[in-house]
């Protein structure tokens, strides 16, 4: 199929997509609405619980509310995320080692990162480092597997296997207050000092700010064991771990404005820069002589976002961002004749998004989206291709729902062209990725549910898959993967005692076309990519919470996650490694917490927990990493002052003091200690 013919059949899915919906509006204005009317609808305050709407949900959805994430004994968006089911994070340890996830054995590619609605990108790795979100600022996590049930979204959202959503603190005023602050102190093991602010003020009726900032820094100089052998009689030494340091600022700003009940708004500036070694693989015999890798990051990105109901049927919503991300990274050691390896990126994006949203009937209603991004990479590299990337998206979706049935269908359209300024032809890629999913309540009278989902969808390389010089593979075909759901929900309250009990089992099936599979090579920085030409992954999530008021000062939060899953090479019956689980992906985890609010103190404990992995696609014992258990626990307690409310905790981390890495040769921190003083008022 030729460019112009690829162009002419998107622009008509799209024209299509819009025609639709609008063809809707005209079938449904039988029903004698005047249009020239203004509706008023009372004001409606939805309290339901968090953990309500998980169990509601036709796909499978995690909830962490800000008050869950202080119970986890947790620093980062990266931390929190390792208690959702099904997620594997890939840690190299200390506070400045890169952090990803992986959901259901997909990669990190395939998990979109969204931040108040809009997808962070890097089109350079894909992949997002969430140890660059802190918790100070953020309100919700929540993690959705396939597709969410909002058909009201940018179509990115429909473009991924699975989202992460990151939402931060909106601006709220109780009665003449307009201005609202929070200071904070966390310090602890190893050189950590973490000062933060949040503040937020009404600058009138119909617009309020926000200013959010924090330092970070840690020497990262933590002890390990390094053993040389896998016998109880082999030797081993104490090292410390070196070249972990890290320094990073991150600042952001927000307007928020509610113009109407029909109309808002807002705006958003975020920066971050940190400079850190990049730890280099821990070697017998001279343990840390390689650590000697630097990065520097400089992020900085501006979104915007607006949302408009004309009337009680139609809703439209924008947004746009620019984003730019500069990245130096520096290798004194490299044997090269300038004796060093010192490069420079740059990476820039545009992006635009409308959707609109009609709502046909009471129970069925319809959406059409359709986003636009550009990306650029610029690098100081000998022989770099500096290569553009366009992507056009266009989405449709329908939405049925009653109190015992529901439904959501959509079809995603992408087209992405990429041009290179130095090299060879133009790539091409074009895509119809469909997604359907039901949850059922057979029982009336009891809230347990029947849900299952199926979505296909692929992801084309990345600029470093492709580009990169020493590594990229400009042979790599995009993944292209179908994934299928069924699971159960239940949930039940019993009077004050038994406020909440929830259930939920999920079984999975994915088939990975052409996966796309990345790991480190010697550093955290060079990695080597190929194709595995067929991936099939099968596992079961389960996950429990209950929550006991044994009287009304005193209430007890239990709850628990569990991960079974074979994620298997299946792409020829004559290799190896043929029918052998990929690597870093462990065929069981988990996650526990047991919180116990008083007036006087809180107590939390926290478990995170991992079977055996292999490093590489031969299953032999010497390529297999032990499993690993991780406890935490923190006590904290609140001093409510007439001009505000002071907070303080203190968490043991790694209780235990568990000797584990997450990724050979890249040892985690064993015991530490975290202390935290804050000030809202």
């Amino acid at each position: 199929m030729s460019i112009v013919s690829n162009q002419k059949f998107f622009i008509k899915f799209t024209t299509i997509s819009l025609c639709l919906v609008f063809l809707c509006e005209i079938v449904t204005a039988q029903q004698k609405v005047d249009t020239t009317k203004i509706y008023s609808i009372s004001e409606i305050t939805v309290t339901e619980n968090f953990r309500n709407t998980e169990v509601r949900s036709t796909a499978p959805l995690q909830i962490l509310s800000s008050k869950k994430i202080e119970q986890l004994n947790v620093l980062q968006v990266s931390d929190a995320v390792k208690h959702f089911s099904g997620v594997t994070v890939k840690d190299y340890g200390g506070i400045g080692g890169l952090k990803t996830v992986s959901v259901r054995s997909l990669g990190a590619n395939h998990t979109a990162v969204s931040y108040d609605g809009i997808t962070l990108t890097d089109c350079q790795t894909g992949q997002i480092d969430l140890g660059r979100f802190s918790l100070e600022n953020v309100d919700m996590i929540s993690l959705n597997n396939g597709q969410s049930d909002n058909i009201f979204q940018p179509a990115r959202l429909f473009a991924s296997s699975s989202v992460l959503n990151i939402r931060t603190i909106s601006p709220s005023f109780v009665g003449n207050k307009k201005i609202n602050g929070k200071i904070g102190m966390k310090a602890g093991s190893f050189g950590l000092l973490n000062p933060s602010l949040w503040l937020e003020s009404e600058i009138n009726p119909k617009i309020s700010a926000t200013f959010s900032g924090e330092w970070l820094s840690a020497n990262g100089k933590y002890p390990y064991t390094l053993k040389y052998g896998p016998h109880e009689t082999d030797s081993i030494s104490t090292e410390t771990r070196q070249n972990t340091d890290v320094k990073n600022l991150r600042i952001e700003g927000a307007l928020y404005g509610n113009f109407s009940e029909k109309e808002s708004g807002y705006i958003k500036s975020y920066f971050y820069q940190s400079e850190r070694g990049l730890p280099g693989a821990t070697v017998f015999y001279n343990a840390e002589s390689s650590s000697k890798q630097r990065v520097w990051d400089n992020t900085f990105f501006t979104q915007g976002h607006f949302q408009k109901e004309f009337s009680k049927k139609w809703v439209f919503q924008t947004n746009a961002k620019y984003n730019s991300g500069y990245l130096h990274y520096l290798d004194p050691t490299y044997l090269n004749s300038d004796e060093k390896l010192e490069n420079s990126y740059l990476q820039q994006e545009i992006y635009g998004s409308a959707s609109v949203l009609f709502r046909a009937f009471e129970h069925l209603s319809f959406s059409a989206s359709t986003d636009a991004a550009f990306t650029s990479l610029n690098s100081d590299l000998n022989h770099f291709s500096f290569p553009e990337r366009f992507s056009f998206l266009s989405d449709i979706a329908a939405k049925y729902v009653t109190n015992n049935f529901l439904i959501t269908s959509s079809l995603l359209g992408t087209m992405l062209t990429e041009k290179l300024k130095i090299g060879s032809t133009d790539q091409q890629y074009n895509k119809l990725s469909p997604f359907i999913s039901i949850s059922v309540k057979p029982i009336e009278r009891t809230d347990f549910r029947v849900r299952m989902f199926y979505k296909n969808i692929f992801q084309v390389p990345t600029f470093n898959d492709l580009y990169y010089p020493s590594f990229g593979n400009r042979n790599l075909k995009p993944e292209n993967a179908n994934q299928f759901n069924i699971g159960l929900t239940y949930t039940v309250s019993i009077g004050k005692w038994l406020p909440l009990f929830s259930l939920t089992l999920d079984g999975y099936h994915n088939e990975v076309l052409d996966k796309i599979v990345s790991f480190p090579n010697k550093n955290t920085f060079g990695w080597t990519t190929l194709n595995l030409g067929k991936v099939n992954i099968d596992g079961i999530d389960f996950t429990a919470e209950t929550a006991l008021k044994p009287s009304d000062k005193i209430a007890i939060i239990i709850g628990t996650s569990y991960t079974y899953q074979r994620a298997l090479n299946v792409t020829n019956s004559s290799d190896l490694e043929f029918k052998n689980q990929i690597p870093y992906t462990p065929r069981i985890s988990g996650s526990g917490k047991i919180g116990i609010e008083t007036p006087v103190i809180s107590v939390s404990y926290s478990l995170l927990w991992s079977g055996k992995r292999y490093t590489l696609f031969q299953n032999y014992a010497e390529n297999r990493l032990p499993g690993f258990g991780d406890h935490s626990i923190s006590v904290s307690r609140i001093f409510k002052l007439k001009s505000g409310i002071i907070s303080t905790n203190f968490e043991i981390l790694n209780l235990m003091n568990k000797n584990y890495s997450i990724i050979r040769f890249f040892p985690m921190p064993g015991r530490s200690i975290r202390a935290s003083v804050s000030y809202k008022f």
